[in-house]
């Protein structure tokens, strides 16, 4: 690791224009269609555009290839699309490659949660080489949002017969602000300033991310400056923090759009029973784990959605731990101090928080004479050999959510499938029938309404257990300048950053 530290400051003081980043695991595949896992989605941000995106306060939704966009009447969207946007290689982006993205993504041969997006799209056609048609089967309220994908280049991929494969997904080709110029796996990944971007070129020369699975070297090395921008866990900014750092460091809190949660394997006979949820629910105390692991630098997690948003109910409170109450429902189920409930919780050392929260629940299951047994993996791993395949008891997990929500990908029967997001096998025929319902409902407060019963019905079901909501501490180095912080956080104007 001291090797590792010198490389590290050797290669800063050659490249002052270079901004140094960690990411915890080797990005999966770099391609918005497949970028499932937060390394790859993050990477693949700086690479890729879609037609639209939020503003820098996530309230309204604005042009990013599309320079202007309406509704023709409820179910007909138009795009104009940008005049001389490049792609990385010098080709000229045009309509083309929107109307490709789409039926590629709708593709049998592809696997992508964000196909769910598009259900209710009609047809999609071209008008000119600039201008997109977009016709839905009835108004949606997401329609708008699901343009917001990366889209990609068809003169690249037009003979591509697997994409799930294909070379692409480590040689992306984008419309982005920074192109791949090097992916060394387990160790760097560097994306370099496009020239030709079409808001302008960056100010930073470079992005250099280091692949980084130890949360504490992480830390060491933002301490040191290797890094510029990092993550900050709770315990870390209260305890391990000196002034020194703070001359050299600004910090930036602000409440997540992400919340993490214990999911139940629902195929699984012995999480059918409701009593059963509904005692390991009562078993946790969701206030400890936050006391203990954040301090005051995350809030009780109550259900699927986010305070500050129209689907959140209020009235909605996280149980109170209640051990005996736990003990009888567990006892009704069948399960005795001599025939304990056992099962195991997996989770991933990409969170350097998760672990210590699955041994707080592990102890804390104990008093009420469950047996618990815990495995964390490394990211990739955890992905591909537990969580898609559905090999768990339960998972310890988390979802970042968007502004606005879309219960669908997550709640629907639908999407208990390769690939989707209902990764714990919920099933509830009202709820489905509630999300379709909600899905062509445009008027807002009656949205939040329908989203608001949802909330209360599925934290009544007990599917997940929801625990926290995590703030973000962000460190970044003041040699960085121009940074404009907002409620989307800092990188909306990442851009204009420069570097001293």
């Amino acid at each position: 690791m001291i090797k590792f530290f010198l490389f590290l400051l050797y290669t800063l003081v050659l490249s002052a224009s270079t901004l140094h980043l960690a990411t915890s695991s080797n990005p999966s595949r770099l391609n918005p269609l497949l970028a499932t896992d937060s390394s790859s989605s993050e990477i693949a941000s700086f690479l890729f555009n879609g037609l639209v995106k939020y503003d820098k306060e996530s309230k309204n939704i604005v042009g990013d290839l599309a320079q202007r966009f309406y509704f023709k009447d409820k179910v007909t969207l138009i795009f104009e699309l940008r005049h001389g946007v490049k792609w990385h290689d010098g080709e000229i982006f045009s309509a083309k490659d929107v109307l490709f993205t789409y039926k590629t993504l709708i593709s049998p041969k592809v696997v992508s949660p964000y196909s769910a997006g598009f259900r209710f799209v009609k047809s999609v056609k071209m008008l000119d080489d600039y201008t997109v048609e977009v016709v839905y089967k009835k108004p949606y309220f997401k329609a708008l949002e699901t343009w917001m994908m990366g889209i990609l280049p068809e003169h690249i991929l037009k003979n591509e017969k697997n994409l799930m494969s294909a070379k692409f997904n480590t040689h992306p080709i984008g419309t982005g602000a920074y192109k791949l110029t090097q992916l060394e796996y387990s160790k760097n990944i560097e994306l370099t300033a496009f020239d030709d971007y079409f808001k302008g070129r960056a100010k930073i020369d470079k992005i250099s991310f280091h692949v980084i699975a130890d949360p504490l070297t992480r830390f060491l090395m933002l301490k040191s400056s290797a890094l510029d921008i990092g993550s900050v866990e709770p315990m870390a900014y209260e305890r391990q923090l000196n002034k020194a750092f703070f001359d050299k460091f600004h910090i930036y809190e602000n409440i997540t759009l992400s919340y993490t949660y214990l999911g139940f394997n629902l195929r699984l006979a012995k999480f059918q029973n409701p009593d059963v949820r509904k005692a390991l629910s009562l078993g946790i105390d969701r206030q400890k784990i936050v006391d203990i692991l954040f301090f005051s630098h995350a809030k009780v997690c109550t259900g699927p959605f986010l305070p500050g948003t129209v689907a959140f109910n209020e009235q909605v409170k996280a149980p109170k731990r209640d051990i005996q109450k736990a003990k009888e429902l567990l006892k009704k189920a069948g399960y005795t101090k001599e025939h304990p409930f056992k099962f195991e919780i997996v989770t991933s050392n990409s969170s350097p928080v998760r672990p210590y929260a699955a041994e707080i629940i592990q102890y804390q299951l104990k008093q009420i004479g469950v047996e618990v047994s815990l495995r964390v993996m490394e990211w990739q791993a955890f992905l591909n050999m537990v969580v898609f395949p559905h090999k768990f008891d339960a998972v310890l997990l988390g979802w970042g959510l968007s502004p606005t929500p879309d219960p669908y990908m997550f709640w629907h029967s639908d999407n208990d499938k390769k690939g989707g997001f209902n990764l714990v096998g919920y099933h509830n025929s009202k709820i489905d029938k509630m999300i379709e319902k909600s899905q062509t409902m445009i008027d807002r407060k009656k949205l939040g309404k329908v989203w608001q019963e949802m909330f209360q019905i599925i934290t009544d079901d007990n599917p997940y257990l929801f625990l926290y909501i995590p703030n973000s501490i962000t460190a970044v180095n003041k040699k960085i300048k121009h940074i404009d912080p907002s409620l989307q956080g800092i990188w909306h104007n990442y851009i204009r950053w420069e570097k001293e």
